[in-house]
């Protein structure tokens, strides 16, 4: 490794019931009968606090859990059903002090104006520690639920073929307007738009509140929103990418993007690209991040952590595998991974804990203090906001009179 000191690194946990690993329900400290309460989830959140953790990801979706990729595989050993994830993190918001709550959302089916508006919410009862991570999907059993739209059956296999692509690249560039129309919502009151003057009966100052006038191939919405500007400004937007289509989103349209690298040099390739791609959308002088993504099983000893993956393994009749890199060892050693990783341009890192009851204490009461004696992470909470926690500024608004002039058209004040 390089003698240079690596910077600081971020961190978040991606919580998933309770656990990633599929049999990690079956495990004593896991708290399955827990799973659907507030209680459950308050603790996870807390634990990842107590580790000083940029923030947390929420799992979400459409459709029941699935071992297989497309239509349910109708397994009833696995941990099927979970809670709305914009509500846990609603829920758990006055609980928490500092760190980030980044709930999943589904952009296939879901309305922008909706999720603006929930999302604004969730920054202001967490003053100003809210995010989402942007999602989508091509399951037909999916679509059912909502029954506006059809998608035909696909698998793995076809999703790499041209046409598959060509699919694939439509949800996606759905997705970025998706993005985009709840950016412009979140600018759609400006920052002072409310007077509150009890003396001249006078509670907003209509001219601060904007149409944004989107029309684009997916999506026709006028605007405004009816929350106020969300105290970030632009709260958190988040996404996970494996190849180029999903990278593109990314760098046009998120603060955070995550990625799965197996090497070091995997890594410095796809940090390569994505830089590419955000210099072509325009951004080259803004801070995005790029995190690692890895699932973590966790010991004081790598043959412990070996050993416990295995058994897992065998209660679930199957090898486990992942999108994203499998760790099995201890602190020290994944300590040595994730600076190895960050050397490659990775500045930061969301952990997924194999089992959540386990792997999460160890992230927070092993890993942290590792990173925290190599100089490489935070020792205490240093910003009140989860941008202020990842460096980024709190964005000018966008229909402000100061910066109509470089904007694109969209910010008609109304009459």
């Amino acid at each position: 490794m390089s003698s240079t000191p690596v910077s600081r690194l971020h961190l978040a946990v991606a919580l998933e019931g309770t656990g990633w690993h599929p049999a990690s329900w079956r495990e004593q400290v896991a708290r399955p009968r827990d799973l659907f309460t507030a209680g459950y989830w308050a603790d996870q959140i807390a634990e990842a606090e107590r580790g000083l953790l940029d923030f947390v990801t929420l799992e979400d979706g459409l459709g029941l859990q699935s071992s297989q990729y497309g239509e349910p595989d109708g397994r009833t050993d696995e941990v099927r059903g979970r809670l709305d994830a914009v509500l846990i993190a609603s829920r758990i918001a006055p609980l928490s002090r500092h760190i980030g709550l980044v709930p999943t959302v589904i952009a296939t089916h879901t309305e922008p104006f909706h999720i603006s508006k929930a999302i604004a919410t969730l920054d202001y009862v967490s003053t100003g520690r809210a995010g989402l991570r942007v999602q989508i999907t091509a399951r037909p059993h999916e679509a059912d639920h909502f029954g506006r739209r059809t998608f035909p059956p696909i698998n793995l296999a076809e999703l790499r073929s041209p046409a598959g692509q060509e699919r694939l690249t439509e949800l996606f560039d759905e997705a970025a307007d998706y993005v985009e129309v709840v950016r412009r919502l979140w600018d759609s009151w400006e920052d002072d738009a409310e007077i509150r003057d009890v003396a001249t009966g006078r509670f907003i100052d209509r001219d601060k509140l904007h149409y944004i006038d989107f029309e684009g191939r997916h999506f026709s919405v006028k605007g405004p929103s009816i929350t106020p500007r969300p105290p970030q400004g632009q709260p958190l937007v988040t996404s996970l990418g494996h190849q180029t289509v999903p990278y593109r989103l990314i760098a046009r349209q998120t603060d955070v993007g995550y990625v799965t690298p197996h090497d070091s040099d995997q890594a410095r390739a796809i940090v390569t690209e994505i830089r590419a791609e955000q210099e072509a959308a325009g951004r080259a002088g803004e801070l995005l991040h790029v995190f690692g993504d890895l699932v973590v099983f966790l010991d004081d000893d790598q043959a412990a952590a070996e050993d416990r993956r295995a058994r897992l393994d065998a209660l679930a009749a199957e090898p486990y595998t992942s999108d994203a890199r499998i760790f099995a060892g201890t602190p020290a050693q994944l300590a040595d991974l994730l600076q190895e990783f960050a050397e490659a341009g990775l500045t930061g890192f969301r952990l997924r804990p194999a089992v959540a009851g386990h792997d999460l204490p160890a992230i927070s009461r092993g890993l942290v203090p590792e990173l925290q004696r190599r100089g490489a992470f935070r020792t205490a909470y240093e910003a009140d906001t989860l941008r202020g926690l990842l460096g980024l500024a709190r964005p000018a608004n966008r229909y402000s009179p100061r910066l109509s002039a470089s904007l694109e058209p969209g910010g008609t004040p109304i009459a």
